[in-house]
């Protein structure tokens, strides 16, 4: 089970420098607040409560995306030449994995599968049992989705104002937050009736 996806951006500064990560765009599955939780709650609080959570999560996928880059001796992929008809390699694109401990910033531990494409990182948080390799497939096969329908180059700010968009394909390709096991044909079927939704 995903518990969210987020878009967030990515800063070129090295790691450690002061830079200003933003989410751009979060969904929630389900909800992280158990019955018995002793902080006070209310639909705002909860709200806000979500939303630093979620920015903890962006901060600490953009500190390993950029560390893994600093690693590799690669440039950032939004400092390579890319041409406006040149797909953009996803298999090269930095992947990587973190786990969250309980209370740090969920109350039940979870898993962070990150994927940094041009100035944008996604992000699945899933459950600790989940499958990892599932989890970063249907991430892969998200941000490519996101880059064809939504035309997202190197400037998120198009993200906000295409919120309902990316809920379509989460809706087709992550429903409920279900990761899917999905082979060819049954991507190109899902795609087929993404495309039918996304032209009406």
């Amino acid at each position: 089970m995903v518990h969210a996806f987020l878009i967030h951006t990515l800063s070129t500064q090295a790691p450690g420098d002061a830079a200003f990560c933003r989410v751009l765009y979060s969904r929630v599955f389900g909800s992280e607040r158990s019955p018995d939780d002793p902080r006070p709650h209310g639909p705002e609080r909860d709200r806000l409560l979500r939303k630093e959570q979620l920015l903890a999560v962006a901060r600490q996928a953009e500190s390993a995306c950029k560390l893994l880059q600093q690693a590799s001796g690669r440039p950032p992929m939004d400092l390579l030449p890319q041409s406006s008809d040149e797909p953009i390699p996803l298999h090269d694109a930095p992947l990587g994995v973190f786990r969250l401990r309980p209370g740090d910033p969920f109350q039940e531990a979870k898993v962070a599968v990150w994927l940094g494409v041009l100035s944008l990182g996604c992000v699945l948080v899933c459950e600790p049992h989940e499958n990892l390799l599932l989890a970063e497939s249907t991430l892969r096969l998200l941000a490519r989705l996101l880059l064809d329908h939504l035309k997202l180059l190197s400037s998120g700010s198009d993200v906000l104002l295409r919120a309902d968009r990316i809920e379509i394909i989460l809706n087709h390709f992550l429903p409920q937050g279900q990761l899917l096991f999905l082979n060819d044909q049954f991507v190109q079927g899902l795609e087929k009736e993404l495309s039918a939704s996304l032209s009406r």
